[in-house]
């Protein structure tokens, strides 16, 4: 296979990777090889996850965490907060019209959650098979939700919806661009 991830599939995460897309102006070969101390940029993402109120009162909150930082995915913001139906009517847009809307909005305002944004490699796809459906054992809803309409947890379901639900519930400076020491650990040779 040809292009930036090329050389991906023979182990060469954590070293140097010589980029086929030109950096600077168009038209320009890349200075030389580019190197990552974690997964390079474009095999990064980032995804939106909610521990609902029920989760918080509880108190999963912890658990879920620990299931993202097991997994080696770096956690770049969070934050509790009450929220409002405005911020429910903006992320859950797509169901407003759907018979169970009003009681979604009742249980997401019903109390506090806690919203974060983790980062790394296949985030996106990785999360939805971690939070799984509330029958499934081993997935984060299987195990620690307790009926479908408090299944602890929302996680985006695709990169282009995690761009886009992050911005609802984070400004872009609350996003921590930070390196994980542990970084060769998880994508290294």
């Amino acid at each position: 296979a040809a292009g930036p991830t090329a050389g991906l599939a023979m182990g060469s995460l954590g070293r140097c990777l010589a980029r086929s897309l030109p950096r600077g102006q168009p038209g320009l070969s890349p200075p030389g090889p580019r190197c990552y101390g974690s997964a390079p940029p474009e095999l990064q993402e980032k995804t939106l996850v909610v521990a609902k109120p029920d989760a918080v009162q509880r108190r999963l909150v912890g658990n879920i965490i620990q299931r993202f930082e097991r997994r080696g995915f770096k956690l770049v913001a969070m934050k509790l907060l009450q929220v409002d139906r405005a911020l429910v009517d903006r992320h859950y847009e797509e169901l407003r019209h759907k018979p169970f809307y009003p009681a979604l909005v009742t249980y997401m305002t019903s109390g506090p959650v806690v919203a974060m944004v983790w980062e790394g490699y296949n985030v996106v796809r990785s999360t939805r098979a971690m939070v799984g459906d509330t029958d499934s054992v081993g997935t984060i809803r299987g195990d620690l939700s307790v009926h479908i309409s408090r299944n602890v947890v929302h996680a985006s379901d695709s990169v282009e919806t995690a761009q886009r639900e992050i911005g609802f519930w984070f400004r872009r400076d609350e996003l921590v661009h930070w390196e994980s020491r542990e970084r060769d650990h998880t994508y290294g040779p």
